[in-house]
């Protein structure tokens, strides 16, 4: 064991007693300081459940749950969620990096994709340009001449033909200690395989993962995970807030998720989660 997973084991277990010492949060608190009461989490998760249907709700190991949550609702979960690229073979373009916060100089979150709807809006545009372009009458198959071999493809060549990837399943947990939702994931190779935790860094911004990532308990299962800790959530939180308000529209407790989601894919920007395209700060 690392020194540095060391002084994680021993500040996860000092967390867990704080948490346990911990009154429930039942005063919303959302605008003065980006924290959420267990039961806006609840709010939240219902409203990211019904937008992006690849996340559910699940109630986790009996001897794990939480009284302040519906025993049903205990955290959200996606599953088998692709990501193509290592973080190594990414570049970004800095004309859609926007550093969301860097008040105390330690380099703050950065929002990887701000701005890049419009790149989207343009693709959107140039697919019904395309689309569009040929009036033509679409052949017909018998005027192709084609022989019944020749449409059949051997199954090894179709098992060839697909592009296996690694897959992550994700979960949000409510924690109690800092208020706000956290970050788990767990990461599988191209075979179906848990990946080793070296894999797993592989997967996660370097910026970030020295400072922010650790390996952990999973709190609803019995399972060790690699989280994202969520020691600066509520800050980064309360300036995005701040934020869209500058912009003329106010954030909605029940679209903190979202908002979650995109600030977290500074961590973790080649995993291809579901937080909707259409939403955008």
């Amino acid at each position: 064991m690392s020194l540095q997973d060391a002084w994680n084991s021993v500040k996860s277990v000092g967390l867990d007693v704080a948490e346990s010492l911990t009154p429930v949060l039942k005063t919303s608190k959302f605008r003065e300081t980006g924290v959420l009461t267990p039961d806006e989490f609840v709010l939240a998760g219902d409203h990211l459940v019904s937008t992006c249907p690849t996340w559910k709700w699940a109630a986790g190991e009996k001897e794990k749950l939480k009284s302040y949550l519906p025993k049903e609702k205990q955290f959200l979960i996606t599953k088998s969620v692709p990501c193509h690229r290592r973080c190594k073979d990414i570049e970004y373009n800095n004309a859609f990096e926007k550093l969301v916060d860097d008040e105390d100089g330690d380099g703050g979150w950065v929002d990887t994709h701000h701005g890049s709807e419009k790149v989207e809006e343009n693709v959107e545009v140039a697919e019904e340009v395309v689309s569009d372009e040929s009036d033509d009458e679409a052949l017909d198959m018998e005027d192709m001449n084609l022989e019944d071999e020749d449409l059949v493809v051997p199954v090894q060549k179709m098992d060839d033909s697909i592009k296996k990837t690694r897959t992550y399943d994700l979960s949000i947990t409510y924690d109690k200690y800092y208020q706000t939702p956290r970050l788990w994931l767990t990461g599988y190779n191209e075979e179906g395989l848990p990946l080793k935790k070296d894999h797993i860094f592989e997967d996660l911004s370097q910026e970030h993962a020295n400072k922010t990532v650790t390996f952990e308990q999973h709190s609803s299962l019995n399972s060790q995970q690699c989280s994202v800790h969520p020691c600066r959530h509520a800050e980064v939180m309360k300036k995005l807030i701040q934020t869209v308000q500058e912009g003329g529209r106010i954030l909605e407790v029940h679209e903190y998720i979202l908002v979650f989601l995109k600030f977290i894919q500074a961590v973790i920007p080649t995993i291809e989660y579901d937080f909707t395209k259409s939403f955008h700060l």
